[in-house]
């Protein structure tokens, strides 16, 4: 199935990176293609598998991929009668609504207008992100119709959308599956891990992931995660088949200010992984269309 492009901006998201391992996991799913860490589902996107589970702990981003699967011409359009300014974005963040439609319809607008493309609430579960200052608008979602393309990703019969746990997911695996798994992460040193919502990801649930990969590749299932690059996170995958470090430079919201880079670690648990992934991650390394501007240095450890 043709990529598509991803309708929501994701801190921490894996856009910059989709093209670049898409191609290294599309032959190896065999089975079912698994992410238990949603997000904007940018891998989802580039693959567009014909089978697949799509889950996360997030109940409101859940009710967004399954509204966009069943209503997205209909969400398109109320988003492009909806002004974008600092008066009206806090209506919308203020507002509650009833309706898992409406509420969809609020979901996008603050992704596309609030700073960043944070998606953060209080432990009140509360969304508390501020007005992205207005040069962040939902007019490319109207205009290119990424949500009627997002929908034809979403809506085969082989695509399964699930609120859970991320163990509930990777525990259902089996032979010839792919797993994606994406936790949400804090820089190192900042002590904790967290899901930008009132549950914290703990360090408890890092090993919590690592053991459900491992359980998942002895049942045949190839375990791709992507984590902070951390010598107690390394230590937590010293098994895998191949841990390859990421440095890239990156920025939030605004351009990159100094030479400061953010190291990831993509730690893969198969045994049918190619040695070259490292240099395949970096092949090409110049932009490409779509891609979030970033350089970037893969080293397989």
């Amino acid at each position: 199935m043709t990529k598509r492009t991803p309708f929501l901006r994701w801190a921490g998201g894996k856009r910059w990176i989709a093209a670049r391992i898409g191609p290294l996991l599309r032959p190896l799913i065999r089975g079912r293609y698994i992410e238990p860490f949603l997000g904007s589902g940018a891998l989802f996107f580039e693959l567009c598998p014909d089978r697949a589970i799509l889950g996360d702990l997030n109940r409101d981003l859940i009710g967004v991929f399954l509204q966009v699967r069943d209503r997205a011409a209909e969400i398109e359009e109320a988003l492009r009668h909806i002004p974008v300014s600092v008066e009206v974005y806090s209506e919308m963040r203020e507002s509650r609504p009833s309706d898992d439609f409406t509420r969809a319809v609020r979901f996008i607008y603050l992704n596309r207008t609030c700073y960043g493309g944070l998606y953060r609430t209080n432990r009140g579960g509360t969304f508390n992100v501020p007005y992205g200052g207005g040069s962040r608008t939902p007019e490319a979602v109207y205009r290119d119709h990424l949500l009627i393309q997002a929908a034809g990703a979403l809506a085969g019969t082989g695509i399964e959308i699930r609120h859970a746990d991320f163990q509930v997911l990777v525990d259902c695996s089996g032979p010839g599956d792919v797993l994606f798994c994406d936790p949400t992460y804090r820089s190192a040193g900042r002590g904790r891990f967290d899901r930008y919502g009132p549950d914290v990801f703990s360090w408890e649930d890092q090993q919590r992931l690592a053991t459900a990969a491992r359980e998942a590749k002895s049942r045949g299932a190839v375990v791709v995660i992507m984590n902070i690059d951390d010598p107690d996170v390394r230590a937590l995958y010293d098994d895998a088949a191949l841990i390859i470090g990421l440095a890239r430079k990156k920025a939030i919201g605004n351009p990159v200010k100094d030479d400061s880079w953010h190291r990831e670690v993509i730690a893969v648990f198969s045994d049918e992984t190619p040695r070259d992934w490292a240099s395949l991650v970096c092949a090409g390394n110049q932009n490409r269309q779509g891609e979030e501007a970033v350089s970037l240095i893969a080293t397989a450890i």
